[in-house]
């Protein structure tokens, strides 16, 4: 009977232990996207377009290179045949739907006999591409089929068959497929660098992770990406958002290489992240002294005995919240300012509640989302606390509005100064851009610009 009880108890504090260990497990964050782009096919031509050159280079240095043989001492031959010039002609990538790219490479080959006159060469490259998601969390571009064909231009069918036979021993096409992508501007290093962590402020940074693959659509390739807020270098577990977020349809074909959309949970998590850091801890000047206040409150004059000047300050008493409607967007403030005087011992006597809502203009300039608060909408005062007696509502607006109303859209305009990183591989730049703003969502349609230092 004893052991028995001794068991039960045993089983019983295994059970408790295992639940309060559930309990300090850390909550793992909903998978879900609050963010992506999607490339069209006028930007995928326009990635073709800046790799042409790249590809010429690549393949200039893989056909035209020196053989080792060749640079041993009486070693080159001098019947063998050369490439003598290489270049691309046309290179191109097309979507296939659900599947991935095709990419098309069409080359120019001179190849002739020392001192001869060369003759003229097709190089003909068809390859599948597809996109993974390796374990890392990053996305990797690969090669699924690779078919290149070698022609020789010319009209007479035992010449054509000579240099065919030429082209054979020149060309080596396995070696071309083993890493076909290579001939695209860095592509594997572009999408590693669309993980990397961007700063905020000095304390908060955010970090864009793929859900998933890519889709391939005849829309274009869109991606759905979760945004991860950082504090001190700790991941913010920010709210889960009530309402899912998708990556919304395009009406019709765009005009621009890139569609970026960015949720309501988005902006509202960056928020919410920036309060966790004390970002929003602000100090308000004032031009009130405790003897011009205990006018209008005359209890404060029995508080001080000599004239001081009035500090206000404010921090959140809950999360900021973003609202975006059809050509709004909007940020409702719920703050509590703490009003009293003494420096550098600051004694509050009195807290108002302050709900403030203000207008938010969004712009891009390069790469960042620039937001900015513009005229305050809607501000309400009311007391919370005092220890000067009761203040009419009235009185407060008088005395503490026009301070709030002004200070606060600056304090948060500074914060955000430098702008929030959006999505984007880091060779690259936006231009052409606009910022349209729906209910629940933004969009940023723009054109990609590969920066000057790479071209």
């Amino acid at each position: 009977m004893g052991k028995a009880n001794r068991k039960g108890s045993a089983v019983l504090l295994l059970c408790t232990m295992s639940a309060i260990l559930a309990l300090l497990e850390p909550v793992q964050p909903t998978r879900a996207p609050d963010c992506g782009g999607i490339l069209t096919p006028l930007g995928l031509s326009y990635l073709a377009e800046i790799s042409k050159p790249h590809a010429e280079v690549a393949l200039r240095r893989d056909l035209m290179a020196r053989r080792a043989s060749d640079l041993f001492l009486g070693s080159a031959d001098p019947s063998r045949k050369r490439i003598t010039s290489v270049e691309v002609a046309e290179l191109w990538l097309s979507i296939i739907p659900e599947a991935g790219l095709r990419l098309g490479i069409e080359v120019e080959l001179r190849i002739a006999p020392l001192h001869a006159v060369p003759m003229p060469v097709r190089l003909s490259i068809r390859a599948d591409l597809h996109v993974d998601m390796g374990p890392d969390g990053n996305l990797q571009l690969l090669t699924s089929a690779c078919r290149p064909t070698v022609r020789a231009k010319s009209s007479r069918e035992a010449e054509s068959k000579s240099f065919r036979s030429i082209l054979d021993k020149e060309v080596d096409v396995d070696k071309l497929c083993l890493d076909v992508s290579k001939l695209l501007l860095l592509p594997n290093e572009q999408l590693m660098s669309l993980t990397a962590l961007f700063p905020v402020t000095p304390s908060c940074q955010l970090q864009y992770l793929p859900l998933a693959a890519p889709v391939f659509s005849k829309q274009g390739i869109a991606l759905s990406l979760q945004t991860t807020f950082l504090v001190a270098g700790a991941a913010v577990p920010v709210p889960v958002s009530p309402v899912p977020f998708s990556m919304p349809e395009l009406a019709s074909s765009s005009t621009s290489h890139l569609i970026l959309a960015l949720s309501e949970h988005f902006y509202t998590s960056l928020y919410f992240t920036l309060e966790r850091a004390g970002a929003f801890n602000m100090t308000i000047p004032s031009m009130l002294t405790t003897a011009t206040l205990a006018q209008k409150i005359t209890q404060v004059g029995s508080l001080y005995h000599e004239d001081l000047p009035i500090v206000l300050s404010a921090a959140l008493r809950s999360s900021p919240r973003v609202m975006l409607e059809e050509g709004r967007a909007a940020l409702k403030l719920f703050l509590t300012v703490h009003i009293g005087a003494g420096s550098p011992d600051f004694q509050s006597f009195l807290s108002v509640s302050a709900d403030v809502t203000t207008g938010l203009q969004l712009s891009v300039s390069d790469t960042r989302m620039m937001i900015s608060t513009a005229a305050i909408e809607d501000a309400e005062l009311s007391l919370a606390a005092s220890n000067v007696g009761l203040v009419p509502a009235a009185v407060l607006e008088e005395l503490f509005l026009a301070p709030v109303c002004q200070q606060v859209p600056a304090w948060m305009d500074d914060v955000l100064r430098e702008g929030v990183h959006l999505p984007h591989l880091s060779r690259f730049t936006y231009t052409d851009v606009s910022v349209v703003i729906h209910k629940d969502y933004v969009l940023v349609p723009c054109n990609l610009k590969l920066q000057s230092t790479m071209a």
